[in-house]
């Protein structure tokens, strides 16, 4: 089709640039997998800005998932009991649309739920946010950003009024003092822990702070690892504030001009002594005295963190305690400073620009305000009062409402519920009752086809045009370079046909993804992610482009904003000229333009330890796999590194309990209980184990870490608290029972036999 092409790696929010080439072309032999198939070569692309040619083992091997096991054609079935039978798209778009017509008359469209995805391009959210919101008039769209990113989306607004990482990756080589919590990057993202990593070994004067219970690859780099107890996060962040105020090592001047709410925040963090927080989060006085004296000493702060922050009970405020920190010390809009929220999907950015979460509208707007919905029924050409003032369904309402009835369509794109949804067996249990789930994904088996009654193939990465935005709010566009699989189609597209079905076909006349988009970016003009500047032309020309980025104005051609009182202030380390930060005027998107300290309390952990469940489990990623296997389980090399799951357990609680290497024992919480071969490390603190989140019922038995979760999530931003349930360890005494194998190949074959054709 092409000699070679430059796209982004759909995987992390880092946001790789890849040059994709095709496995054939003249001159070359062919590339081949192991297996002597042909598959498309990656490498990285060196002049991707933000990942500068770099490339982890998910990047690199991504195009032997391409052709692997993948949903070719529309299927239905009239109940979970029967197979599937291949339908043709009409037959299968117009179900869907008839469904959701009988489902509106009957019992309105609240009824009616989309549950999408980070994976989803821009576009793709863009149209669902259109057809669900604008056109039905239910706020019912939430994605798995629920999962991971909710919480420094709300924690980004309670503090600066917008969401919005204010940061880029140039800061990375830019910091005196990166303080890492809640975030395993060297695995988790990679580029970016191999960027900071190098600089620091260049810098031995920059410090490196890393806040993780395990000692993880990123804590075996840092300085200073503060291996906290699970759910004492805001103990320590406010202990340091107390520690920071105690030395008078505080920016008034940022305070007292920029700021609101900083006698409240001292009151507060005066209840955080050092000897009451280092016995409450497990460390000694010297290594908290320690961190804090890096925060006073250093002239920039870096804090970067991801899931072991944003899923908790306590989420928002863990952000907004990391964000006050910054504010106190003035560690913001400048070179190497500032909070950072790495965002755990590729687009889960882009998702957040375009509205894809129940309370929110493109443009960083809120379903909430009067005046974004008026703004946004204009563009859709909609009447006054169809988009709803009420938030939807966030993700585990959308679960709940199957048990009580009141949700009869949920319809599920590219995302794996059956897997990543808390309460596990809870949440099996309520896709069971739905009376209509359309389920729409590249791949098939996947563990939440199994509770499907329309199954639509969906084009993935390399057969679809459409843009991203990464962690550092740079926007890249990732051209389709290969036709797709069978009858699949993009996301957008089938949302858009749908609607049409539906009678809105004004609202759908789209003829491309660039005709998409540039209805999209008008959505984001003169908000604080205005990227009206953006097209798929400038994108091609330009390549990777950071917003905020306006139409030009030749009067000011800056990349920097030129306005406000403290414009201009901190150019004092170099820099490259592209980059942009926000904030750097000092001037913040509230209402008097001044940031705002939101202080809390902690409250600790939903599920503390007992004598019953005696432990805290902590779940998270492999370096290799990628949420829920679906992509990743199906590539020979990761498997071979990680090739089963695991339980680490301190050395100290396994000889009590007297636990052998590689014996499997079954961990039970409240909810359920799941299987794992024992892994003894000192790198886990003692009362506390970890399990790998990736494996699901296709790929382990009893292996499901999410069948010991609990739902219980931050009353703010509504995210899960993932991370952390209280559980008991127990040897497997039955010999048969002990036998445990991970037989993925042999499941997978075998429902795919299932499949009627």
């Amino acid at each position: 089709m092409t000699d070679s092409v430059k796209t982004l790696c759909p995987y992390c929010g880092v946001g790789c640039g890849l040059e994709v080439t095709p496995p054939a072309g003249t001159g070359r032999a062919t590339n081949r997998d192991s297996q002597g198939n042909p598959i498309w070569k990656v490498v990285g692309d060196r002049s991707h800005p933000s990942s500068q040619g770099m490339v982890c083992v998910k990047g690199a091997t991504i195009s032997e998932s391409l052709d692997k096991d993948r949903l070719k054609y529309p299927m239905m079935r009239d109940s979970l009991s029967e197979p599937f039978r291949r339908v043709t798209w009409d037959q299968a778009l117009d179900r869907i649309a008839q469904q959701i017509q009988s489902v509106i008359a009957t019992q309105g469209a609240d009824a009616v739920c989309l549950y999408g995805s980070g994976q989803f391009q821009t576009e793709d959210y863009y149209i669902a946010q259109k057809l669900i919101k604008g056109c039905l008039g239910t706020n019912n769209f939430d994605a798995n950003s629920r999962l991971c990113m909710s919480s420094a989306v709300a924690g980004y607004i309670q503090n600066f009024g917008s969401d919005g990482p204010p940061c880029c990756y140039d800061d990375l080589e830019l910091t005196d003092c990166a303080f890492l919590i809640g975030t395993n990057t060297a695995e988790c993202h990679p580029i970016i822990f191999n960027r900071l990593h190098k600089y620091l070994k260049k810098n031995p004067k920059a410090k490196l702070i890393v806040v993780d219970p395990r000692t993880t690859k990123t804590a075996e780099a840092a300085t200073l690892h503060l291996a906290i107890k699970p759910g004492t996060d805001i103990d320590l962040l406010n202990g340091i504030a107390y520690l920071l105020m105690r030395w008078g090592k505080f920016d008034t001047f940022f305070i007292d001009e920029c700021t609101t709410g900083f006698a409240q925040y001292a009151e507060v963090i005066s209840h955080y002594p050092p000897e009451v927080v280092a016995r409450k989060c497990g460390i000694r006085i010297d290594h908290l005295e320690e961190a804090a004296r890096y925060w006073a000493e250093s002239e920039s702060v870096l804090s970067l963190w991801s899931m072991g922050v944003n899923q908790s009970s306590e989420g928002t405020a863990k952000v907004c305690s990391i964000n006050n920190l910054h504010l106190m010390t003035g560690n913001i809009g400048r070179p190497g400073a500032g909070p950072f929220s790495l965002t755990g999907q590729p687009n889960a950015m882009g998702g957040r620009e375009a509205g894809g979460l129940s309370h929110l509208l493109p443009g960083y707007r809120v379903v909430k305000n009067a005046q974004h919905r008026a703004e946004v029924e204009k563009i859709w050409n909609l009447p006054e009062n169809q988009i709803s003032s009420m938030p939807g369904r966030d993700a585990w309402r959308m679960i709940t409402g199957l048990e009580t009835g009141d949700v009869s369509v949920l319809w599920i794109a590219a995302t794996n519920p059956a897997v990543s949804m808390p309460d596990l067996e809870r949440t099996k249990a309520a896709l069971l009752k739905s009376s209509f789930t359309v389920y729409q994904d590249a791949y098939y088996p996947t563990e939440t086809a199994a509770y499907a009654h329309v199954l639509l193939p969906a084009a993935q990465w390399g057969e679809k045009t459409g843009t991203m935005t990464n962690s550092e709010r740079v926007v890249t566009l990732c051209p389709r370079f290969r036709e797709p699989v069978g009858e699949a189609r993009p996301d957008w597209e089938i949302f858009a046909e749908v609607g049409r079905r539906l009678g809105y076909t004004e609202q759908f006349n789209f003829n491309s993804s660039a005709d998409v988009y540039r209805e999209f970016i008008e959505l984001t003009r003169h908000r604080p992610c205005d990227m009206t500047g953006l097209n798929y032309e400038r994108l091609k020309q330009d390549g990777p482009t950071q917003w905020p980025c306006p139409e030009v104005n030749p009067s000011n051609l800056s990349s920097e904003p030129t306005t406000g009182l403290f414009s201009g202030l901190f150019k004092a380390k170099e820099e490259k000229p592209k980059a942009k930060r926000l904030y750097t005027d000092w001037h913040f998107n509230t209402p008097d333009g001044r940031a705002k300290f939101v202080a809390f309390h902690a409250k600790g952990l939903v599920e503390v330890p007992d004598e019953q469940y005696p432990f805290v489990l902590t779940v998270g990623r492999l370096y290799g796999h990628w949420h829920t296997m679906t992509r990743t389980g199906r590539i020979e090399k990761i498997n071979k590194m990680h090739p089963e799951p695991f339980i680490e357990i301190h050395p100290k609680d396994a000889n009590r309990l007297g636990f052998q290497e590689g014996q499997i024992i079954e961990v039970k919480s409240r909810r359920g209980k799941a299987r794992f071969p024992v892994m003894i490390t000192k790198g886990i603190t003692p009362g506390c184990v970890f399990v790998p989140m990736h494996w699901g019922a296709l790929w382990a038995l009893d292996a499901e870490a999410n069948s010991l979760t609990h739902p219980s999530a931050c009353p703010i931003s509504l995210e899960p608290e993932l991370k952390a349930c209280a559980v008991q360890l127990n040897a497997v005494t039955n010999s048969s029972e002990t036998e445990h194998s991970y037989p993925s190949s042999f499941l997978i074959k075998n429902e795919l036999a299932s499949v009627s054709s």
